[in-house]
């Protein structure tokens, strides 16, 4: 590694997807070289030194067997500016409990030398098992939330973020789901080399576009891997009943509990209190009839439970950070509108 220069190592393991890699190398190491060459037709000099590392100097394959072939191994990387975890491809039911010792051990000394420990979607599980999150707000990809509540209760994770800053002055970032590695770019060459090189860096490679944060793309995941049997019935209940009259009700009765065995292993076994569940899986199917394209935002809200129109824009909008006319228009954008597309259903 350049002295002279700030310098990054990218942390890549065979979990690690080749477009969070890549990606960030690409763009980190083009900064202050690409583009002049763009505007003037001379490149300029590169102003980071940028460096995949790995736990060991062996070549690897990363996720959808792409080869890498790390710069350098942890234990000859022992001063650098700041360090990115890249994504790890790893269950969202299981935490990566002793995979990673040496790494951590690595992660944590170079963050007691004033490394800034930055890390990409599920990166931040690393941090969390280093314990530099500990006590702290957290992003990373929205599908984790639950684990990290079950894993890892002392982090304040937070699944609408897609950079959280609130520790950077000690020295740990994160940012949310997959293409959040651009958000933090453009962060880490405002702090390294200055705001106009993360500008023009952002024009050369059009970066941008997660002002609205996670919200508008994340799914409620309804996992039931740890549900009950009991409790397994009031969901498929639910599944088949969304837009009931007093579902919590009817949940408790499909479950042959009494209300308040039914109201505390419903959220021992969900995360959330009935009627938190039955509003999430609404606006879940809500959000799928809006992204068909298909009907009024009036009669989707009718369709999914709610007669008032006023409470299911506010809870709509609170969920998914936009309002449902917003969340069409986004969507609009990537696949558009289907002309002459058969009636909603029932369920989704």
């Amino acid at each position: 590694m350049a002295a002279d220069r700030p310098r990054i190592a990218l942390f890549a393991s065979p979990e690690t997807s080749a477009s969070v890699l890549y990606g960030l190398f690409d763009v980190l190491m083009s900064v202050g070289a690409v583009y002049p060459d763009m505007t003037t037709g001379e490149p300029g000099d590169a102003l980071l030194d940028v460096s995949i590392v790995a736990a060991s100097h062996e070549p690897f394959r990363c996720f959808g067997n792409i080869p890498v072939e790390p710069h350098f191994a942890i234990d000859e990387v022992d001063a650098v500016d700041a360090v990115v975890v890249c994504d790890l491809y790893t269950s969202i039911h299981e935490a990566p409990r002793g995979r990673y010792g040496a790494v951590i051990e690595w992660l944590r000394r170079l963050h007691k030398q004033g490394a800034l420990i930055s890390s990409v979607c599920t990166g931040s599980l690393l941090l969390a098992e280093s314990g530099l999150l500990d006590g702290r707000s957290c992003a990373g990809h929205w599908a984790y939330a639950d684990l990290f509540r079950t894993s890892y209760p002392q982090i304040g994770f937070d699944s609408s973020l897609v950079l959280d800053l609130a520790s950077e002055a000690d020295g740990v970032v994160t940012a949310g789901g997959v293409t959040a590695w651009q958000d933090l770019t453009l962060h880490l060459i405002t702090r390294l080399c200055g705001a106009e090189h993360a500008i023009r860096t952002a024009k050369v490679y059009l970066l941008g576009g997660h002002e609205d944060g996670q919200l508008p793309f994340a799914a409620i995941g309804h996992s039931r891997r740890n549900a009950d049997a009991a409790i397994g019935r009031s969901l498929s209940w639910i599944d088949d009943n969304i837009a009931a009259a007093n579902p919590v009700t009817a949940m408790a009765d499909s479950s042959g509990l009494t209300r308040r065995t039914f109201a505390r292993r419903f959220r021992t076994a969900t995360g959330k209190r009935p009627i938190e569940y039955v509003h999430s899986l609404r606006i879940e199917r809500a959000r799928e009839f809006i992204e068909s394209g298909v009907g009024p935002i009036e009669d989707i809200g009718y369709r999914v439970g709610y007669e008032d129109l006023t409470f299911f824009r506010r809870l709509f909008r609170r969920s998914t950070g936009l309002t449902p006319a917003a969340y069409r228009r986004r969507y609009a954008t990537i696949t558009p509108l289907r002309v002459g597309a058969p009636p909603m259903a029932a369920s989704a």
